[in-house]
């Protein structure tokens, strides 16, 4: 009995609160007692919390200081919590002004928990313990992401970013709250983009009114539920985004074709996925590492901050120089983002033939840009404001004329913007010389010269060194004359300012270098260059093809069922240039190829057969490119797809034929012909002059060149 007696007391038979409440009936109306147990009214829950944030803003930890409730502070998570906001339009305030410099975060003030303080340093809640920049998919091909200060987001593929609240990065260009949406162009040919928060100053608004007005600006963009997401997971001094599936005539154009839809394709699938993988692979992104993106050296932020300031007061002029594969153009595009920044639009000379920003390969062009550049160059084709067609992608043996066309493009500069100037990656030996008589023909006023520990040391481009060394073309300041070295005549070489403003080119005065230690990361190297500059060429052709394409609502529609212009013999002037070829088999270079459309001083009236040729390669103005698809001997008519307009066609009388050929997936991947494809074959007469068997090669010197794979068909 007693044995059962034990057992029975040893067995709990009341709950913990009841035998806490028999043994000690005055804790039942105390708040300690409800404090150790966790059952703290709504009120005392708040009091407790005043008391927690006034100790801990003393300096003292949270268990410092309540000895009796320490355990429970622990267990309760202090949280800024806030009432739903009323439906009401939001009040018109703009962006939040950018900071260059944010203080160090202080603690929470306990007296004031709505001012702007409390607001930037309260505590963050996380959707998990490591993920700092929550996404969410809303649907519709759209994606919001919340990027707290200090962070970016390093991603693949293309989208549309529109900028909800904040200030964000990309490439240079700062998008701010309320701005249009912008297009980026993230592919793996080039170098991953980073999406960053700009630092802005603390809004002058409490926390109720900063979550009211987010509220507010979500509305129009997401339901109910997603915006009450936002503002619980929205971190202080952050920025909301929205990420959306880009569609766009260009990028369905490309995809259509085999040679470049694989651009814009995602990379095999991880490891591991998880939730933030499977929204961003909805609208076609993918998060990368922040090593793949783009990187600046400390002296490439000096030098961008002097140029930018610079700029900013008048319109200098600016070259850049250095290696193959440095960071030349990823420089120029950072560069000129951030002057567009600053100011409405900045002038654009291309003297690189072989990797043009702007138009197809073969050109030096002038231009005026206004737009941001968010992507490699075949995502940005522009029409230049003077374009001169080379025809081939360097300038060996044709230095002189290169030189002179550059004259003539730069020529058109009115000097109401500041000037950035690319140049090629040619800087060895004749390249050298070439570069510096470039320098002495434009006399820019800064020089901005990129180098690298893996590629070889070039001398410093200095003022003293232009002067000094001979170029090509130019001569130094001491001659050498027959043996000997003979100064210039002392003082005559000194120009007064009406001197320098009435001569049509600038007068070399001196400038200043700015070395910029390049840390681009580029998968480049000397066995793969060739392939990747074919690749990077035969993406910019098609970028430009893309504007054939009708509007959106309309469907895509294949080149070879596109209309083309009929263009008479008798109008346009025909020279195939760096190849000499047979005047009966001119046709026969020109159907099927890559044209550049024209305007030459001499005038075509006189003619009223043809075809008419032209004896050399004349340096004119290039109006735009278009495809010669076939030749109508019966009615003597070309027949040439182009994108330009009719108004500006009719002042076309030349067409000029270089080295630049088609893309062979223009050929090869036509949908709906059936049977041999036009220009298209494996039987042809090899016996032919300039015939050669490698696919795509072109025979130069005495030999006669022939276009791709092509037979003379209609």
């Amino acid at each position: 009995m007693a044995e059962s007696e034990v057992m029975l007391r040893r067995v709990p038979s009341r709950s913990s609160w009841q035998r806490v409440r028999k043994a000690r009936p005055h804790l039942l109306l105390s708040r300690r007692g409800r404090r150790r147990f966790g059952v703290l009214t709504r009120g005392e829950l708040r009091r407790l919390r005043r008391r927690l944030l006034r100790a801990h803003a003393l300096g003292g930890e949270w268990k410092l200081g309540v000895p009796a409730g320490a355990h429970v502070a622990v267990k309760c998570k202090i949280r800024a919590r806030s009432r739903p906001a009323p439906r009401s339009q939001p009040t018109p305030s703009g962006p939040p002004a950018p900071c260059t410099q944010l203080g160090p975060c202080s603690l929470l003030n306990p007296r004031n928990h709505s001012t702007s303080q409390s607001w930037s340093e309260r505590p963050v809640e996380r959707v998990s313990a490591n993920i700092s920049q929550p996404v969410r998919d809303l649907g519709s091909g759209r994606v919001l992401l919340i990027l707290p200060p200090g962070e970016g987001f390093t991603f693949s593929g293309i989208c549309r970013v529109t900028c909800i609240y904040g200030q964000l990065e990309v490439y240079g260009h700062i998008i701010k709250q309320g701005e249009p949406p912008q297009d980026v162009f993230s592919v793996y040919t080039h170098s991953y983009l980073t999406i960053n928060v700009v630092p802005y100053s603390e809004p002058e608004k409490s926390e109720r009114g900063i979550r009211r007005e987010i509220r507010a600006l979500l509305k129009p963009y997401m339901k109910l539920d997603d915006r009450n997401w936002v503002v619980r997971y929205f971190p202080p001094l952050g920025s909301i985004l929205i990420l959306e599936r880009m569609q766009s005539r260009f990028v369905d154009f490309l995809k259509t074709y085999k040679c470049s839809s694989y651009v814009f394709l995602q990379e095999n699938i991880p490891a591991r996925v998880n939730s933030e993988f499977v929204a961003l692979r909805k609208i076609g992104l993918r998060r990368q590492r922040r090593k793949q993106g783009i990187c600046l050296s400390e002296s490439g932020l000096c030098a961008l901050e002097e140029l930018v300031s610079v700029s900013c007061d008048g319109c200098p002029v600016i070259l850049l120089c250095g290696a193959c594969d440095i960071g030349k153009s990823t420089f120029n595009r950072i560069l000129i983002n951030q002057l567009l920044n600053s100011i409405p639009a900045v002038d654009y000379l291309e003297c690189d033939l072989g990797q043009t920003e702007f138009t197809p390969p073969g050109c030096i062009s002038l231009l005026n840009i206004t737009e941001p550049l968010l992507g490699p160059p075949y995502t940005h084709q522009r029409k230049p404001q003077k374009m001169v067609y080379l025809g081939k992608m360097n300038c060996h043996n044709d230095y002189e004329n290169y030189i002179e066309t550059v004259k003539y493009v730069f020529r058109d500069y009115k000097r109401e913007f500041p000037l950035v100037i690319n140049t090629m990656g040619w800087v060895s030996d004749d390249g050298l010389l070439l570069l510096v008589d470039l320098i002495r023909v434009l006399s820019p006023n800064y020089v901005v010269q990129l180098s690298s520990d893996r590629d070889k040391l070039m001398p410093v481009l200095t003022s003293e060194f232009v002067e000094l060394t001979d170029g090509l073309y130019t001569k130094s300041k001491v001659r050498r004359y027959r043996g000997f070295e003979i100064p210039e005549f002392g003082d005559n070489l000194e120009f007064t300012d009406e001197e320098k403003e009435s001569s049509p080119l600038p007068v070399f005065t001196g400038h200043t270098v700015l070395s910029v230690h390049s840390e681009f990361l580029s998968s480049k190297n000397e066995k793969n260059r060739a392939k990747y500059n074919r690749i990077f060429r035969d993406l910019a052709v098609l970028g430009y093809l893309s504007q054939l394409m009708p509007p959106v609502p309309e469907p895509l529609r294949p080149l070879h069922s596109l209309t083309p212009y009929q263009v008479p013999f008798s109008a346009v002037a025909i020279r195939v240039m760096h190849a000499d070829v047979a005047p009966t088999h001119i046709l026969y270079a020109v159907n099927a190829s890559w044209v550049g459309l024209c305007r030459i001083v001499d005038d075509m009236k006189g003619y009223t057969r043809g075809p008419i040729l032209l004896a050399q390669n004349p340096i004119c103005d290039c109006l735009g490119f278009g495809i010669c698809r076939g030749i109508d001997m019966d009615k003597r008519l070309y027949h040439i797809l182009t994108p330009l307009p009719p108004e500006e066609l009719k002042t076309v009388n030349c067409l000029l034929v270089g080295s630049i050929s088609i893309p062979h997936c223009v050929f090869k991947n036509q949908p709906g012909p059936e049977g041999t494809v036009p220009y298209v074959t494996t039987e042809y007469n090899l016996s032919l002059p300039g015939a050669s068997e490698k696919i795509g090669d072109r025979v130069y010197g005495n030999a006669v060149p022939r276009h791709k794979l092509r037979q003379r068909k209609k």
